[in-house]
């Protein structure tokens, strides 16, 4: 089991980033993403942070820890530098925080995120059709997600990327302890939102291929 979005202290989460790789351990998951919210004001120390973080993970551990962050409530424009500036600095996984129904958003922030060089685009919400086959062509994950609120469009995310293709990516969007389900439960609520379990099994399977050419670069 993965999950690549997690939220820590080092932005609006509660728990420090140690604390959250432990606590996805003893719940039985194999690799996670660090990705606080980030934007021009905090992307530098944020990467930093993380990456270091990250580097020094032991090896050994029963789960891994991957860098990230995710790109939140930041003008369109600013998608294609913000992505550049975060892999120089050492950044695996990028997230763009979507047009989610729950928050207010800037009209065009899913065309813009996925003509960037990001990973998953976090929470798409009624996404058009025109940028579920560009995430398609590009191999862009679509987030399914636990959190509250932005799961509201599960469904219509799930049925789109089924109809076109597109890769579909489980996660949790954790912030809190609260936040960090067990394995089964993640399974409960994607089966809810019309994935099947042979389905979630591909996507699982699709998503540790991705983490292990992630770990080669």
């Amino acid at each position: 089991m993965y999950n690549l979005h997690c939220h820590s202290l080092l932005s609006d989460g509660e728990l420090l980033p140690s604390e959250v790789a432990v606590r996805y351990m003893d719940k039985g998951y194999k690799a996670i993403a660090i990705t606080d919210h980030s934007d021009y004001g905090n992307i530098s120390s944020n990467a930093r942070s993380i990456v270091e973080f990250s580097r020094h993970w032991p090896k050994d551990f029963a789960i891994r820890v991957f860098p990230g962050i995710e790109l939140t409530h930041i003008p369109p424009e600013q998608f294609k530098p913000l992505t550049k500036l975060a892999r120089s600095k050492g950044i695996k996984i990028i997230i763009a925080h979507g047009e989610t129904p729950v928050e207010p958003m800037i009209a065009g922030t899913n065309r813009a995120a996925l003509e960037s060089d990001i990973d998953i685009l976090a929470h798409p919400g009624k996404i058009t059709d025109e940028d579920v086959k560009l995430a398609r062509d590009k191999g862009i994950f679509l987030e399914v997600t636990t959190r509250k609120g932005h799961s509201l469009a599960n469904a219509y995310v799930i049925k789109k990327a089924l109809k076109f293709g597109a890769r579909l990516i489980i996660n949790t969007d954790s912030h809190s302890p609260d936040d960090i389900i067990s394995p089964e439960k993640v399974i409960a609520i994607a089966r809810k939102s019309g994935l099947s379990l042979k389905q979630i099994e591909d996507i699982y399977k699709d998503v540790a291929n991705f983490l292990g050419e992630r770990g080669k670069k």
